[in-house]
């Protein structure tokens, strides 16, 4: 009776550590901008778009450097509000080790995981990027 306690016992532990080690939901920039110091140090998956004019690429290294900055909520007549220039909630992203995503460009959707440093720098594990929402077909010349 006692060792079968036990063991249910240590399968439910291993269960919740389990989960809580597992279940990292995103953030948006926004979101970890306003909670910056209660952050620093976690791991976390962050949700937001590259930055225009800040990619640097190093095969050789493979260092991924970018900023990630919120990604625009769509107006309700279907236009987009563009991030403003001087957005306070901007991360730069560093991810070494790991190759580039194949559509890894500017101006592109991603989910970056990693840990959240002291100096407000993203040191990513792993850059995701989003697929296009529409597909276009060429046009003939």
């Amino acid at each position: 009776m006692i060792g079968s306690m036990l063991i249910v016992g240590a399968i439910g532990y291993l269960i919740v550590t389990a989960i809580r080690n597992t279940s990292e939901y995103y953030l948006t920039v926004s979101e970890v901008a306003a909670r910056q110091a209660e952050l620093d140090g976690q791991s976390l998956r962050v949700a937001g778009r590259v930055k225009a004019g800040t990619i640097a690429w190093d095969p050789s290294s493979l260092t991924l450097k970018f900023a990630i900055v919120p990604i625009p909520e769509p107006a309700r007549d279907g236009a987009v509000t563009p991030v403003s220039v001087t957005d306070p909630a901007s991360f730069n992203v560093t991810s070494v080790g790991e190759p580039k995503p194949d559509m890894f460009a500017e101006g592109r959707d991603v989910i970056v995981e990693g840990k959240l440093l002291p100096s407000g720098e993203i040191a990513a594990t792993q850059v995701l990027t989003s697929c296009p929402s529409k597909y276009q077909a060429k046009k003939d010349r």
